[in-house]
């Protein structure tokens, strides 16, 4: 059958990405306490395409996804961006695998567990140099209290969820758990899937004993993060779902450690 892809094409018209999107696919993840964590990730895989080729062939990043299904590591990324760049003959490659991780926490004086979900991703690339660049990207959901409305209010304060996005590239395996503890460390108070009236009154005063701004999360959240020899670049964001405002507040932090691959959105 004619491979109508290998076709030349003359518009000599380079194409810097070209795959599929939004692949649903069960994974298999690293787990620090459980070894590994089952979940269903969304995937994205690309390639560049020289000028003088018409198409690529797509079929054959599900074949390449496939073999690598039961363990999405970081290890794996690297041998799957490599198979992409010999197998569709490119001199890039990308793919991003965005999943839910889930993990087991005890409310804090009644001891319930729940599980709670985090959005999480890898963000893989390599280049005609073969190196692979990795990021890990973490979501965490947080409540915050504003200092401002404290100081000034005769009773209570305006508090809120937000939501902290972290991404790292580090030298050695840095857990999905140990950058969401790290992350929650820094909020007024961390979040809950379950919770009793006694989790809640604990809750609830631990944050207004803590009230922080945007301001002063993400800069805790950045001094940790240089601190850690581990890490060598890291990007932060807080954005907080405003109580009694119709809008967002938010802060950003990048660390100016390696290459920025992939900005905030």
């Amino acid at each position: 059958m004619e491979d109508v892809q290998n076709q030349k094409d003359l518009r000599n018209m380079p194409i810097d990405r070209v795959g599929v999107k939004g692949i649903k696919y069960p994974i298999t993840v690293l787990d620090k306490t459980h070894g590994h964590q089952q979940t269903t990730a969304t995937i994205n895989m690309y390639v560049d395409l020289p000028h003088e080729y018409k198409g690529t062939h797509m079929s054959r990043f599900i074949e390449m996804l496939h073999g690598f299904r039961n363990e999405m590591s970081l290890k794996s990324l690297a041998i799957i961006l490599d198979e992409m760049k010999k197998q569709l003959n490119a001199q890039s490659a990308d793919i991003e695998v965005r999943f839910p991780y889930f993990i087991e926490k005890k409310a804090p004086v009644s001891g319930s567990r729940g599980l709670m979900n985090y959005d999480c991703a890898f963000h893989a690339t390599s280049n005609a140099d073969d190196k692979a660049d990795i990021l890990v990207e973490v979501r965490v959901p947080i409540t915050s209290v504003c200092p401002c409305s404290k100081e000034i209010s005769e009773f209570g304060a305006h508090n809120q969820r937000g939501e902290v996005r972290l991404m790292t590239r580090f030298k050695e395996l840095l857990w999905i758990e140990d950058m969401i503890a790290t992350v929650e460390s820094a909020a007024s108070c961390e979040v809950y899937s379950i919770l009793k009236r006694s989790d809640e009154k604990l809750v609830t005063e631990k944050a207004f004993s803590n009230p922080k701004f945007v301001e002063d999360i993400v800069r805790d959240i950045a001094v940790k993060l240089k601190a850690d020899k581990n890490i060598t670049w890291y990007s932060v964001s807080v954005e907080n779902f405003e109580s009694i405002h119709n809008h967002s507040a938010y802060a950003y932090i990048c660390s100016d450690q390696g290459m920025v691959g992939f900005n905030d959105e």
